[in-house]
């Protein structure tokens, strides 16, 4: 069993794998987890993932159905201004790690902590967040990118379609349905503080060339709550929550 923080769940499409981080501290290694499905509330835990986790830290997995896998390394962070990563997912491991190139503004302080695969593959749901050395994030924004000639690059029109959920609040962790027609993601106000209460909102359109609705908080989930990932087949969400001090995994039904 695990009896650690989870942080940053994300299930698999076809719903027989969960991946997730330990806990996202300066004073911990964080690093990528697995576990296999029993049922909708209870997973098998199978141990650290093999081929991606060193020293540094390793995060936010995500993927989409072909096993084309993705997760945030800060380790090269200082050399690439980059942290969003790739490789393939197979049998307890990640193969061919590399680094996503062409979508990280390349800024010192801009750094992209959270990224979401479509399920086809084709898009990029990731956040711009901007830390300095009092730490942050300051800023955190949502953005999308498409895949286009075999690489992924920021849509044009990325800063449009999100016009209705980026404020002047942190937007970070998104996670997309299969149809890329509903998102959910964390907000919570800036700047943070020992106070601060993330949540958990969606935002919905009818066509994927539309901009997403204003987002609303989803009220049946309460608490300090972050990091959606949708369940197999849109029938609901799973997010991580903390209390007493752990970060656990919660799963909320979507109404029938």
């Amino acid at each position: 069993g695990y009896d650690d923080h989870l942080m940053e769940p994300f299930v698999s499409r076809d719903g027989q794998y969960l991946f997730f981080n330990n806990l996202n501290q300066p004073s911990v290694n964080t690093n990528l987890h697995w576990a296999t499905r029993i049922n909708d509330t209870l997973f098998h835990y199978e141990g650290e993932l093999a081929g991606v986790n060193t020293p540094s830290l390793e995060g936010v997995p995500t993927m989409d159905r072909n096993n084309h896998f993705y997760y945030i390394y800060t380790g090269s962070y200082e050399q690439t201004l980059s942290t969003i990563y790739e490789g393939i997912f197979d049998s307890g491991q990640v193969m061919q790690p590399a680094l996503v190139e062409g979508i990280s503004r390349r800024q010192v302080g801009w750094l992209n902590f959270d990224v979401e695969v479509s399920d086809d593959g084709e898009s990029l749901y990731f956040v711009d967040g901007r830390f300095d050395a009092s730490g942050g994030p300051h800023e955190a924004d949502l953005v999308i990118a498409q895949m286009q000639n075999g690489q992924f690059s920021r849509l044009d029109d990325s800063e449009e379609i999100l016009r209705n959920v980026n404020t002047e609040a942190l937007e970070y962790a998104a996670a997309i349905s299969p149809d890329e027609l509903e998102l959910y993601f964390t907000r919570v106000k800036a700047p943070l503080n020992a106070n601060s209460m993330p949540q958990i909102y969606v935002a919905t359109r009818l066509d994927i060339t539309q901009p997403f609705s204003s987002a609303q908080m989803i009220p049946e989930i309460s608490g300090f709550v972050e990091a959606p990932t949708v369940a197999p087949g849109n029938t609901g969400i799973y997010y991580h929550k903390k209390e007493q001090d752990r970060h656990r995994l919660y799963y909320l039904s979507r109404k029938k």
